[in-house]
């Protein structure tokens, strides 16, 4: 730790980064009852040794909606004894507070208050646990920010349109953005980001000297169509994204290659639930910014309460026994006791030389029963464990698989009558079929340019609808759009445009971008039917009148309409976004398009001549990356403790600029060091970072 305080100096900021916490969990269970309130207690006292800048915390603070009074007033007890005290504030905040800090009456930072003395500040988004709620709008958080204990940003008053606008921090000469945006529900927010409807604000002047820090809540992995937040929806000009509201410890922070920034998901600092993903060491982060560089070190928490699983199943123990063996469930139950015995065993050996970790772990043991199989007294096999484990009652969780449909394992030679058959007993698309299909297959034979689903799509139009050119206009379309996409990345070798065309598939897949282009291809194909005069040959087939088409790839596609589904398939209805001739959401950070070559010319042949234009968005920027430097400079600028904050001189419209991720125009350098990797006690800060 001494080596390290000898590195930060008034340029560098010290963040103390954790998100949901869920205070009050449990907390009257005889054995759980405290250990969010000693986790919170060992977050806290972690901050204060390290002498942190501010603490930031990425939603679900509590675990209820209305925390109890007995959690309320823990909170408030630690909050002030650790956050309070006499220690200077070493950094200012530029932005306008009351726009910063909008859901209270005093819009101000904590600590320029001048009837408070705060230490730590704590800045924290809401989460979907303590959401705010009523006609007021409130949260538990709101309880705190007007007590001054902590300072609640990222709250949305409109469920129409979004402006997250930054709070501005400056410590020394290193400038840092901080974004927030509290919990909303996935698939409103998700169509919001499609009907760019979200808008991020950033400061007009010197924007390559900010460090862009945002906090979200939302969830990163796919529960549904549009029951998830992609990272591909936020501005490529963020450098770091803290994740919250997902409970598995990711807190390494991952590149997103797309948008190149990084992700860091800090993950539950108390496990809510026996799944797999609780069981993760759980850690917070001490994030260090210097200028435009940033380290982050992972610190494992030592009052979590420790948690083994484990599957198992029984079908795997055909030489022990079988369902028709006698007495078999005895020897499955002994099974399950060997298997429980022997993850205690682990707990206490990990928890030797832990004071802090609490005695009894928590255990749980899932048993796949499939194949015959059935189960044994959960409650009675749990008596033997009581006083060993922390969660006794639901040690044992059986679960039965489901039985698996026949795969295609020969990808080659397939039985499409025993595919057309289930297809027809369970109601299966044309589209289902295609990805069926293709999903089985192994890579020799995958497609690269198209997407299951957009062949699947083009394939019924050609079977139901009888348009004849609906398969080939698709080809040709998404062969011109990864044709422009090469073109403007700048790659050349053979081995770098297969990478570049795989990444580029992938990343479409599943979207609405994906579905606008497959609608866009469909309109072509149609529009290319009437120019010959021909009439459709299916029974919904719309008639097209006025349609006047672009060379350009924002061709006004035309809606199908509903195929017996009591609504069309256009923009409105189920969240699929804006039609294609809508501006593209500034989050998402499209390219502009760029003339399409010929359609005879070959990848290969579209891109042999050297190209200057935009690195990542479709910019006049070279794609080169950028050098960036450290500026040590050793210029006092004074932070006191004011009595308000200072008057604004400006609007925040005047302030701010909306960003687009467009307006881009270079190569982004942020560099990453993980403390995991190599800790030389010289600088914690690498170089450039790594393309």
């Amino acid at each position: 730790m001494s080596s390290e305080n000898t590195l930060d100096d008034e340029d560098t900021f010290k963040i103390l980064i954790s998100t949901d916490i869920h205070l009050g969990y449990l907390e009257k269970d005889a054995i759980r009852g405290n250990d969010s309130y000693n986790t919170l207690n060992e977050i806290l006292n972690c901050a204060k040794i390290n002498q942190v800048d501010f603490i930031l915390l990425g939603g679900d603070l509590f675990h209820d909606n209305k925390p109890t009074r007995r959690c309320l007033h823990s909170c408030i007890t630690m909050l002030r004894k650790y956050c309070m005290g006499d220690s200077p504030i070493h950094f200012n905040i530029l932005s306008d507070q009351t726009v910063n800090f909008n859901t209270t009456k005093f819009p101000w930072v904590n600590y320029q208050d001048e009837n408070l003395n705060i230490s730590i500040p704590v800045f924290s988004i809401h989460g979907n646990h303590d959401d705010p709620t009523g006609a007021e709008g409130l949260c538990a958080l709101d309880l705190l920010s007007a007590s001054g204990l902590v300072n609640h940003f990222g709250h949305s008053h409109s469920v129409e349109r979004i402006e997250i606008s930054p709070i501005l921090l400056q410590k020394g000469s290193t400038k840092l953005a901080l974004y927030g945006l509290g919990s909303i529900p996935d698939e409103r927010l998700y169509r919001m980001f499609v009907n760019n409807q979200v808008t991020m604000l950033r400061p007009k002047e010197d924007q390559d000297e900010w460090f862009n820090l945002f906090a979200i809540h939302q969830n990163r992995s796919k529960h549904g169509p549009t029951n998830y937040i992609p990272e591909q929806f936020l501005d490529d000009f963020l450098d770091l994204v803290v994740w919250g509201h997902e409970h598995e410890c990711l807190i390494t922070p991952t590149r997103n290659e797309q948008q190149l920034f990084y992700v860091t998901q800090p993950g539950s600092s108390v496990a809510t639930s026996l799944s797999p993903g609780e069981a993760t060491k759980k850690h917070i982060g001490l994030l260090r910014v210097k200028g435009r560089r940033m380290n982050l070190e992972k610190i494992p928490l030592k009052t979590v309460r420790q948690f083994f699983i484990q599957d198992v199943v029984l079908a795997d123990y055909e030489d022990a026994f079988m369902p028709e063996t006698p007495q078999v469930m005895k020897k499955v139950e002994n099974l399950c006791y060997a298997k429980v015995a022997e993850m205690l065993e682990d707990a206490e050996r990990e928890r030797l030389g832990c004071p802090l970790t609490p005695e009894k772990p928590l255990i749980r043991l899932r048993v796949d029963y499939s194949g015959g199989f059935e189960t044994f007294n959960t409650s009675r096999f749990s008596q033997k464990f009581v006083d060993q484990v922390a969660n006794p009652k639901d040690i044992i969780h059986f679960l039965r698989r489901r039985e698996k449909k026949e795969d295609i394992k020969d990808e080659v030679h397939v039985d499409y009558n025993k595919v057309m058959k289930s297809a027809a007993v369970e109601g299966l698309r044309v589209e289902d079929l295609v990805k069926q299909y293709f999903e089985a297959a192994e890579k020799t034979v995958q497609l690269s340019l198209l997407t299951e689903q957009g062949m699947g799509k083009a394939l019924r139009e050609f079977v139901d609808k009888d348009e004849k050119d609906a398969i080939e206009e698709l080809i040709t379309y998404q062969l011109e759009k990864t044709q422009r996409h090469l073109q403007a990345r700048g790659v050349i070798t053979e081995q770098d445009i297969d990478a570049e065309i795989q990444k580029f598939r992938d990343s479409k897949k599943n979207t609405t971008e994906e579905e606008k282009e497959i609608k866009e291809a469909m309109a072509r194909a149609r529009l290319h039917r009437l120019e010959r005069g021909e009439t459709s040959g299916g029974l919904d087939g719309p008639a097209f009148e006025d349609i006047a088409m672009d060379s350009d790839e924002d061709t006004v596609p035309v809606s199908s309409p509903a195929r017996g589904r009591g609504r069309g398939r256009g923009g409105r209805g189920r969240g699929r976004g804006a039609a294609a001739s809508d501006p593209k959401p500034a989050s998402r950070g499209r390219s502009k398009k760029a003339s399409a070559p010929s359609q005879s010319t070959s990848i290969l042949q579209a891109f042999q001549a050297t190209t200057k234009k935009s690195s990542r968005k479709g910019v006049t920027a070279s794609y080169a990356e950028d050098s960036v430097t450290i500026d040590d400079s050793d210029d006092d600028i004074p932070v006191m403790k004011a009595s308000r904050p200072p008057t604004k001189s400006s609007t925040i419209s005047s302030f701010f600029g909306k960003c687009s991720s467009q307006s881009q125009s270079q190569s982004k350098g942020i560099a990453f060091d993980d403390s995991d990797e190599d800790n030389d006690g010289h600088n914690p800060f690498k170089g450039p970072s790594r393309r």
